[in-house]
């Protein structure tokens, strides 16, 4: 009896030295995500900006490794394009290092960042950039440079812009499963991965217009930069000569090629020769230019993501967003909002409760919009309210159409797995929708009246916002997916630029110069951020993450998910 006891009593002390240690790692990396360190720049320093990270509109949830103590955070686009801006008039800051291995954004993200660089060198400071290998991203943001550096053993990627689509069809067959679609728009391809087994005439011709325009507005660039003829890059793309580095210098591609240490030396020659000080975007962003204690205020709102109905912390939810939006309105020091719009889309209910919040606000105060990467479909349609809407070149946009999408998983049931259902109702249709039987044509005929029915609400507000002809939005809708250049020549948008374009616009309408940014909304705390990356180290522990990480899988998951009448776009897209 005196050993068990003796055994019970170490269990406990040792279950409450676990707890304490616990405690403690859980408290010092609380103090550290709330700690920043004050950043001490040299002077001639190098500012240093890589992009191999996914890359936000806004930064994200800190990774806490509270083993080691270490904490991470992605930084966002807005952290970025003020650290350059801040830079700009920083003393201390000589110039700006483009480290470019890798480039983990949106071709948007990418062309914003090259305006804020362009708007950089006003300053009479350089830019150099250097990779190991040069996406076609890459490559575009690297032309903003005074000098661009090539590995020695590396090369450029420049074959030209594709899209390539995966398609669902055979495999719906093979497990029994009939999506049922009703649409709107000759254009709506979003349901095409699962009633086709390639594109159809429609779809491809929309890609290829708005991947078309892309590239030219590419290329224009480029050969600006370069001054290499655009005949002479696209034959470069089309009979691959940039097979080595080489190549690439030869066809004034770069200017030098370098292995890292002898580019070390290149950097330290231009911070002045006594020394490298070379300080990361990372550590050197601190806050927004503008002063915190502003007393007019501009809120920035970020709706990034699928637009959903509810609450929630990820995507859109349309609750979270119209709580942000009304908090602004009624705010009397915020002179106006810049809403920015990275999203392709989703829930039709939940665009047009957003948008009506938005209608609500314009009427109060100046509303200017800021499309990222995407702003289609039901994007589009929390965009239309703004009194004026900034896209980039590479933008897309429009996808002004409604879909409906209800599998029928009977046959996968009965043939693969042997399960069956039977019900009995009180009325004709009372388990209606079903997702085990087909759709009756009386219940086709009423899902197709609410497509007809939300399709003529969305271009009605579209010809409101846009003081356009509602035949016209029609023409130019139909689901069609349209690049900022494009959108920009048929009315969609109304100038070319990004968020701090879009900022500067508002301030202009509101009437005000000085001003601080309010983000909305708001940043989680540090402790639901400390909580938040605990909920993901759980949820990647269970296995999950491999399948979850499989781009058709997790599309092809939450296509069928979603069920119901949807404005989104077509498909996931990444331009290369």
């Amino acid at each position: 009896m005196k050993n068990f006891f003796k055994m019970l009593l170490a269990s406990i002390l040792g279950m409450l030295i676990v707890n304490i240690l616990v405690f403690v790692i859980l408290l010092s990396a609380v103090a550290m995500i709330g700690y920043t360190e004050p950043v001490a720049v040299k002077n001639n320093s190098i500012l240093k900006i890589s992009l191999d990270k996914p890359l936000e509109d806004r930064s994200g949830i800190p990774s806490v490794d509270v083993i080691n103590l270490k904490v991470e955070t992605n930084l966002g686009l807005n952290n970025i394009l003020y650290g350059i801006e801040q830079a700009k008039h920083d003393n201390r800051i000589k110039g700006v290092f483009l480290e470019l291995s890798s480039v983990n954004a949106g071709i948007a993200s990418v062309e914003e960042i090259r305006d804020a660089l362009l708007s950089f060198k006003e300053s009479g400071k350089f830019i150099l950039a250097y990779s190991e290998n040069y996406s076609q991203k890459a490559y575009y943001l690297a032309t903003v440079a005074d000098k661009i550096y090539l590995n020695r053993f590396g090369g450029i990627d420049f074959t030209g812009m594709s899209s390539k689509l995966t398609f669902f069809k055979g495999l719906m067959d093979k497990l029994g499963i009939d999506i049922q679609i009703i649409r709107h728009g000759k254009f709506k391809s979003a349901v095409e991965p699962f009633t086709l087994n390639k594109m159809s005439e429609e779809n491809r011709e929309q890609i290829r217009s708005y991947m078309g325009s892309i590239w030219n507005y590419i290329l224009q660039t480029i050969s600006a930069s370069r001054d290499i003829k655009i005949e002479d890059l696209n034959r470069i793309a089309n009979n691959l000569e940039l097979s080595l580095a080489e190549d690439a210098l030869d066809k004034n591609f770069v200017d030098k090629l370098f292995y890292e240490d002898e580019l070390n030396v290149e950097l330290t020659k231009y911070s002045g020769g006594t020394g490298l000080n070379i300080i990361d975007i990372s550590k050197y962003y601190t806050t927004p230019l503008q002063a915190v204690d502003g007393k007019d205020k501009i809120a920035v709102i970020y709706a990034s993501g699928e637009i959903m109905q509810g609450e929630g912390e990820t995507d859109i939810m349309s609750k979270n967003l119209i709580a942000a939006i009304s908090k602004a309105r009624k705010d009397s020091t915020v002179k106006a909002v810049v809403f920015r719009v990275n999203s392709p889309g989703g829930s039709a209910n939940a665009s047009e409760f957003i948008a009506r919040e938005l209608e609500i606000t314009k009427a109060k105060k100046p509303l200017v919009i800021s499309m990222g990467n995407l702003a289609a479909s039901g994007g589009y349609w929390i965009s239309a309210p703004g009194d004026k809407i900034f896209a980039h070149h590479t933008s897309l946009t429009g996808s002004i159409g409604v879909f409906g999408l209800i599998p029928n998983i009977e046959k996968a049931m009965s043939d693969k797995l042997g399960i069956t259902y039977d019900v009995e109702n009180t009325n004709e249709y009372s388990d209606f929708p079903s997702l085990t039987r087909p759709l009756k044509q009386v219940e086709k005929n009423y899902i197709q009246k609410n497509v007809e029915y939300i399709y003529s609400t969305f271009t009605e507000k579209v010809a409101k916002f846009r003081n356009l002809p509602v035949e016209k939005v029609d023409s130019i809708g139909q689901g069609r997916v349209w690049s900022g250049i494009n959108a920009f020549d048929i009315g969609l948008i109304d100038y070319f630029g990004g968020l701090q374009d879009a900022v500067r616009e508002a301030a202009k309408l509101s009437g005000i110069s000085d001003y601080s940014i309010l983000e909305l909304p708001r940043e989680l705390s540090t402790l639901e951020m400390l909580m938040k990356t605990f909920e993901a180290k759980i949820s990647s522990s269970s296995g999950n993450e491999l399948v979850n990480s499989l781009k058709h899988y997790e599309y092809l998951i939450n296509s069928i998910k979603n069920f119901g009448i949807l404005a989104k776009f077509p498909y996931e897209i990444e331009i290369e």
